[in-house]
């Protein structure tokens, strides 16, 4: 088995070295598990991408994938392959980022990912400041709840968390901490009545997350037991599966919403309900890949995002 391993890793780094780009279409068809969608990431025709990947094969003398109808696995040689890939893409990343911050004026791209509740409410409606100030940034803003880019593999440069990563390699910088409380329309207050007590909860309707909690807190349904006994909880009327859809829910005069403040400081007609009843607090970091530690576009994105949410009341650095 090891020295099958090491063949195939001899063969990788001649193969890598005669022509990367099969290499690069190979990485690509792992991560997108078919042609056609590997073809559309790269520009090239399904038939161009499997032609490449056949003539690797070949030059490997080893089947990378086994074909199904659903699309495309990985064979043994295949993973093998797919690690060095990984490696050597995230390292040729890693040496464009340091080379591209030759000059000490910031500018060229920068993609930054973070969730939709706080990319949408929070982040967008300030990032028209920041582009003026630095007009040679183009910045790219990915907003996602399903998943994580990965900054190793230049999926993205900065990423603004709502938890600490795992991922080794990466710089975390505390950046902020993340409160909640209860929220309700001015509509909805009207026509229900204002809680004043965490008793008067059971009367209200109540929105709260669905199925596939996010990853900020086990805690994000914290509406429906706040103040009861263990093991029990309040009824739910709406369940919602993003945190940005609880908002509107809640916008819409459907219930009241356990919500972070950060999403309401800019919400039309939402009131705080029992403001003495906190949620549980979490802390976001920016994060960014060791090897970018000396970008300048990196570090006026970082320097911008410590300024305004120093000036946010709704945030806590």
């Amino acid at each position: 088995m090891r020295a099958r391993h090491n063949r195939l890793v001899q063969h990788a780094r001649w193969e890598c070295n005669l022509d990367w780009e099969k290499l690069k279409t190979f990485h690509t068809v792992a991560i997108e598990g078919s042609f056609t969608h590997a073809g559309r990431a790269l520009g090239l025709s399904q038939s161009a991408v499997s032609r490449q990947i056949s003539a690797l094969e070949e030059g490997l003398r080893a089947p990378l994938f086994h074909r199904h109808v659903r699309g495309l696995v990985l064979t043994e040689q295949g993973e093998v392959l797919f690690r060095a890939a990984r490696k050597v893409a995230a390292e040729l990343a890693m040496a464009e980022g340091v080379l591209g911050e030759a000059t000490t004026k910031p500018g060229g791209p920068l993609k930054v990912t973070t969730t939709v509740g706080f990319g949408t409410t929070w982040l967008a409606p300030r990032v028209g400041s920041f582009i003026a100030q630095f007009p040679d940034i183009r910045l790219q803003l990915v907003v996602v709840d399903d998943r994580e880019l990965d900054l190793a593999m230049r999926e993205a440069d900065v990423a603004i968390r709502m938890r600490a990563p795992t991922q080794p390699g990466l710089i975390k910088r505390p950046l902020m901490t993340v409160r909640n409380h209860i929220y309700g329309a001015r509509q909805y207050l009207s026509r229900h009545g204002t809680p004043r007590a965490l008793e008067d909860l059971a009367t209200h309707r109540l929105i709260i997350y669905g199925e596939d909690m996010p990853g900020p807190s086990t805690e994000v349904n914290w509406l429906i037991t706040v103040g009861t006994r263990k093991g029990t909880q309040r009824h739910a009327t709406l369940e919602v599966n993003s945190v940005f859809g609880m908002l509107l829910a809640a916008e819409s005069a459907l219930g009241l919403a356990g919500l972070p403040d950060y999403m309401v400081g800019e919400s039309r007609g939402l009131l705080r309900v029992l403001p003495e009843i906190a949620g549980p607090e979490f802390r976001g970091y920016f994060v960014y890949p060791e090897g970018r530690r000396n970008s300048a576009r990196i570090t006026a994105f970082r320097d911008f995002l410590i300024a305004e949410i120093a000036a946010s009341p709704e945030l806590s650095s």
